[in-house]
């Protein structure tokens, strides 16, 4: 098992923009897919946006167009970009690693976005 540490997590005014990063601390093998989660106070864990090993990459409704995965394989190190934020993507957000050989998920501890008026 690998650890997964987030970070870039904070308080900032709606409109504005931030960079989480996720940060292994080894070499994930056997990575089927790869991406963030979400979960807002008294709501159920969602998807925001995952990539795949051949580079596509799928997005939440609510964030298309303002947020963006990359990966920077040399860091081990998986970024998500948010733009143009709003109220509603306060939560605590969440990276995640599938792989395919053993079957496992790994997840970070989750970083705090609170986004205000």
């Amino acid at each position: 098992q690998v650890p997964l540490v987030e970070s870039g997590g904070g308080l900032l005014q709606a409109g504005g923009s931030l960079r989480l990063s996720c940060a292994a601390s080894g070499t994930i093998f056997c990575i089927n897919t790869m991406g963030w989660y979400r979960q807002a106070p008294g709501k159920q864990r969602d998807l925001v946006t995952v990539l795949t090993t051949d580079g596509s990459t799928n997005y939440a409704d609510s964030v298309k167009g303002r947020f963006n995965i990359s990966r920077d394989n040399a860091k081990n190190t998986m970024y998500l970009h948010m733009n143009s934020l709003k109220l509603e993507d306060t939560a605590v957000y969440y990276c995640h690693y599938h792989t395919w050989w053993p079957r496992y998920d790994y997840w970070g501890q989750g970083t705090q976005v609170t986004v205000s008026s």
